[in-house]
């Protein structure tokens, strides 16, 4: 009998994966009872921090970034980015005052870089760095017991390799500390000690790049995919309540063209999806006509096990599961490789959040480093996340360490640390 060869294409690979998520999405949700009314009914999880965009540049696009040109921060939105990266090495800060319009004290701090071992496999690295401020305890009366300094960070490590010359494959491990009582002795609510949470996570991801019309067009398409934050579970209370992590699916794509010998644009798409079940909640309307709701969020579930159920588990069917996927659209102009205009939406629906803000920022590439700045401009009115602010420096190593006539030429993809 004669060998059969079948070959599939990176790009119909990552469909592949992407049918076959919403067919069980569709098929499980078809089993639920249909009919119900959608209510407000938010997924929650441990350490959302781990979802807030760190860097400026994908923060002024709306927060799109899964398939966007590979930089230093490409640790957070697809490390499998890295080895189409030009320079062998890089860094980049960032510093995010978040929530500016409830509180002066919260900020989130970045730290990411990368090294290219060779033309193939890249190593990549962050810590984020989560500070809520300083929280003064008392007890029910009222009086003063300490002051507590809540944080979270995470550190973790991603290994990436090109499988093709246009496809990549990455995965990444992540250590998770969260003290969401900032090293107090005491305890909450007076009978039960809280402690801080660990959890360790996994990410892995996929990215295609090549250019349209082949070699030579001005036009160039990519995709990606990220799974992220899957893994144990965080408890704070020595393990007798455990909460998931915000597992998480990201799926994108970026058309770019080359304007000119000048210039170039480039339109990003994101879709985000929680991997983590939806609370089962039971609406009980009284007879003075008050509703009063009883929340399960299946916290008996595994890790696992939950995030192949949040495809198909929303009381409301099929029509909550789709709202439960937030979307995210940017572009972005880079001008003679020097300048950048950047601007983008986020959305999510009004009965998992109500997220919905447009964004703008500007970047300037000087030689050894980038600067990059965005700022938030939510939709509706007196929104704690108005006036967020974000800067980036992203520092190119490989440029500051080695001799100009040593270095490698630049890649035409503009974005590219």
């Amino acid at each position: 009998m004669n060998d059969i060869n079948v070959k599939i294409s990176p790009v119909k690979l990552i469909l592949l994966v992407v049918v076959a998520l919403l067919t069980c999405t569709i098929s499980r949700a078809q089993n639920l009872t249909t009919g119900q009314e959608v209510r407000y009914n938010p997924i929650i999880t441990a350490v959302p921090f781990l979802t807030i965009t760190p860097d400026s540049r994908h923060g002024a696009m709306g927060d799109a970034g899964a398939a966007t040109s590979p930089d230093a921060n490409s640790q957070y939105w697809n490390p499998s980015k890295y080895p189409f990266i030009n320079d062998q090495y890089g860094v980049s800060l960032s510093y995010t005052p978040w929530l500016r319009q409830l509180t002066g004290d919260i900020n989130l701090a970045y730290l990411a870089g990368y090294y290219k071992i060779d033309g193939l496999q890249t190593i990549g690295s962050s810590l984020r760095y989560f500070s809520m401020g300083s929280i003064r305890q008392t007890d029910r009366t009222g009086t003063y017991l300490s002051t507590a300094n809540p944080n979270e960070f995470a550190l973790d490590v991603s290994y990436s390799r090109k499988l093709s010359e246009v496809f990549s494959g990455g995965v990444a491990i992540r250590y998770i500390r969260s003290d969401l009582s900032g090293g107090s002795a005491g305890t909450m609510s007076g009978t039960v000690a809280y402690s801080a949470g660990n959890a360790f996570a996994t990410d892995v991801s996929f990215y295609y790049q090549n250019r349209l019309s082949g070699e030579g067009s001005k036009n160039s398409i990519a995709a990606g995919v990220n799974f992220s934050n899957i893994g144990s579970k965080v408890s704070y209370n020595q393990g007798s309540t455990k909460e998931f992590l915000p597992a998480n699916m990201r799926l994108g794509t970026t058309f770019t063209t080359e304007l000119s010998d000048s210039g170039s644009f480039s339109l990003s798409v994101d879709l985000n999806k929680l991997m983590v079940p939806t609370p089962s909640n039971v609406y009980t309307t009284r007879s003075d006509g008050t509703v009063l709701v009883t929340e399960d969020n299946n916290s008996g579930q595994s890790g696992i096990s939950s995030i192949f159920g949040s495809f198909g588990d929303a009381p409301g069917g099929m029509k909550e599961e789709l709202q439960e996927i937030t979307w995210s659209l940017g572009a972005e102009y880079w001008y003679r490789r020097k300048f950048a205009l950047r601007g983008g939406y986020f959305n999510e629906s009004q009965n998992k959040g109500n997220r919905k803000y447009f964004s703008a920022g500007v970047g300037v590439k000087i030689k050894t480093f980038n600067i990059d700045l965005s700022y938030l401009i939510p939709v509706q009115k007196n929104n704690p996340l108005a006036n967020t602010i974000r800067l980036s420096v992203l520092f190119n190593l490989n440029r500051i360490l080695q001799p100009a006539n040593k270095q490698a030429p630049q890649e035409k993809r503009d974005g590219v640390n």
